[in-house]
């Protein structure tokens, strides 16, 4: 029997939540997250996934998982530091570091898990991280557990950078200051000014951490925000998932060796965790043979992400400021989100509402993320529910 102040809690704050449009259902899938996914026993045209490349589904991944698996079995063993690195995690390793540009990187067993453990390995009491105010969730937790004093920067405001910066290193209070920016902003689907980024830093010694866990697999011919811009000299650490471009699952850090080595000795999810499965580091090194050695799996990405953009906004949709396959279709009112959500879904297109504390107050919407899996009919079909819906509750004429 749960305790009754734990019972109060709890059914109070869901009520709360449900009241003000903020609690969202888990649903189920049963089958495989493709283009096209069945829940409920109803068929439904996927924008929800962050299965960029649709790698998640390729046989190519498949057979390299099922034959890692195989080799080496169903879990490594044990964490890192013991006996828990199998030489298809060094292998998976070198490839993201050839992969990014730099020297080395290390392989966290998710990409939340690497913010958690990269951030507070290096940053400590007496630092400062100047943070972009739209970054992650998980780079704000990486922040808070490593006890640096945490400066807000307004979102991509390179002015508003530069005088905190400034403001930072010539104060003498802070031994060292790092600036964290997401490489593609997850709810708008904007760049991160990586350019004037390492112009300000590198002008007052300030340490650059990229989180591109949206842009791998989607930015730079697939290898990247960093990448895109030609800067991977320039950047410090270069942060990611395996879970998105990549399609399977994981997170890593590139840098110079000394960086990952260090990231080794000290990231506490490194420690203390078991290391990624054979079949996932299999996996994910044939991702990148293909990303390396397909670009046309990008090409289709970005072709059928301008295509459905321009669609949406043709039929009067705000899809905000969105430079990346990310869509968003922004309504403001959350309740007004949850409400288009499920007529999306009613009529076969399934899309998520996004809402309060993932994004602001008042700016409530669903998030559309075409894929290279996606054909132009399935879009089509997917614009024609989005133009009856919308003139349905009134978000459209």
């Amino acid at each position: 029997m749960s305790s009754k102040v734990l019972d109060q809690f709890l059914e109070t704050n869901l009520a709360d939540l449900k009241e003000k449009g903020l609690f969202n259902t888990i649903d189920v899938l049963e089958g495989s997250n493709g283009p096209i996914i069945t829940v409920n026993d109803k068929k439904m045209i996927n924008l929800a996934s962050n299965n960029y490349l649709g790698f998640a589904t390729r046989p190519e991944l498949i057979e390299a998982d099922v034959a890692a698996t195989k080799h080496y079995g169903a879990g490594a063993g044990a964490v890192r530091t013991i006996n828990g690195t199998l030489d298809i995690h060094q292998k998976l390793e070198e490839k993201i570091a050839e992969f990014k540009g730099t020297e080395a990187a290390i392989a966290f067993q998710s990409g939340f898990n690497c913010n958690m453990g990269a951030i507070s390995a290096v940053m400590k009491k007496g630092d400062a991280i100047l943070s972009d105010e739209l970054n992650h969730a998980s780079i704000i937790d990486g922040c808070r557990l490593s006890g640096a004093k945490i400066i807000r920067i307004n979102h991509q405001d390179m002015e508003d950078l530069e005088a905190k910066a400034k403001a930072a290193t010539e104060s003498g209070e802070y031994n060292k200051v790092m600036y964290i920016t997401d490489g593609v902003f997850s709810m708008d689907g904007d760049v991160a000014k990586i350019p004037e980024i390492v112009e300000i830093c590198e002008k007052y010694n300030v340490i650059t951490y990229v989180d591109d866990a949206h842009g791998t697999g989607v930015m730079g011919k697939g290898r990247g925000t960093v990448k895109h811009f030609g800067m991977q000299d320039h950047i410090d650490f270069q942060m990611g998932t395996l879970s998105k471009g990549i399609g399977v699952v994981g997170g890593y850090v590139a840098g110079t060796k000394q960086l990952i080595t260090w990231l080794k000795s000290q990231a506490r999810p490194f420690l203390f965790s078991t290391s990624l499965t054979p079949g996932a580091a299999g996996a994910c090194i044939e991702a990148i043979d293909l990303i390396e050695n397909h670009p046309e799996y990008v090409e289709k990405l970005w072709d059928n992400a301008n295509y459905f953009k321009a669609e949406l906004k043709r039929i009067g949709y705000d899809i905000g400021h969105a430079e990346t396959p990310i869509t968003p279709v922004i309504v403001g009112d959350e309740r007004l989100a949850q409400e288009f959500s499920k007529k999306l879904i009613e009529n076969g297109v399934y899309v998520k509402p996004i809402v309060f504390p993932t994004v602001p107050l008042g700016t409530g919407r669903v998030r559309n993320m075409p894929n290279a899996g996606h054909t132009k009919e399935m879009l089509d079909d997917a614009i024609k529910v989005y133009e009856t819906v919308g003139k349905e509750l009134g978000i459209i004429k």
